[in-house]
């Protein structure tokens, strides 16, 4: 019997020894593999992709119908979805509803589907992918019908979003007051800059910074601050 204890110990002492030795990571730490939010900001105009303590935190001001916008996802969609899944980036984006030519246009309707995603289980990523997939389809004919309840679910389901965002998505409920969302937003994108007050606009709060995004470096930079 001593023999059998004795042998049984060294065995589960060679498995912890083994095991040690294939959780030893080398190279630089990553976070918590824990997925980050997704959530509506506070004042219920803004949604918020990434860990509340990210160190780098910007707002983005955008329309969904404006090209220049459109230009940044294609720029930086990939680099922000990646910062944002790492821990080191939360995003608040405010979309604006200019450029539509009546109430209920395309960007209002864009606008809603953006603030469904946040009802659901969807992560801050996952939020960034579809962003970026929602311009990559951008009608660029201004005052045009936008994309369809059924085209953005199907953005969502590229972009990798739970089922049930895109089932909420494909059915087009209302989840904010665009009307109080684009009033709202705006008159905060007029109090950080009065004179070039437009879209997109990025926006450093911490350091109460409007971001040059037309240095192709901007964002190294900022990542690296």
């Amino acid at each position: 019997m001593r023999r059998s204890r004795a042998a049984l110990l060294l065995a589960i002492t060679l498995v912890l020894a083994v095991a040690g030795c294939t959780t030893k990571v080398a190279g630089t730490a990553t976070r918590d593999p824990a997925q980050p939010p997704l959530k509506v900001s506070e004042d219920g105009y803004g949604i918020e992709a990434g860990f509340d303590d990210a160190p780098t935190r910007i707002e983005i001001f955008t329309e969904p119908q404006c090209g220049h916008c459109a230009d940044l996802q294609t720029d930086f969609g990939d680099q922000f979805a990646y910062y944002i899944g790492v821990g080191a980036l939360k995003i608040t984006y405010r979309p604006l509803t200019f450029l539509d030519d009546a109430p209920g246009g395309y960007s209002a309707h864009v606008s809603n589907a953006l603030f469904l995603t946040a009802e659901g289980d969807a992560n801050g990523a996952q939020f960034q992918r579809f962003v970026k997939e929602l311009y990559a389809h951008q009608q660029r004919t201004k005052g045009g019908s936008g994309p369809s309840d059924d085209e953005m679910a199907e953005m969502a389901q590229t972009a990798g979003m739970p089922g049930t965002v895109v089932d909420r998505i494909a059915d087009g409920g209302s989840a904010v007051d665009v009307a109080d969302m684009d009033t709202m937003n705006f008159e905060y994108l007029y109090t950080i800059d009065n004179l070039s007050t437009g879209t997109p606009t990025v926006y450093d709060p911490e350091n109460d910074e409007k971001l040059d995004i037309y240095d192709n470096d901007w964002l190294t930079k900022l990542m690296q601050t």
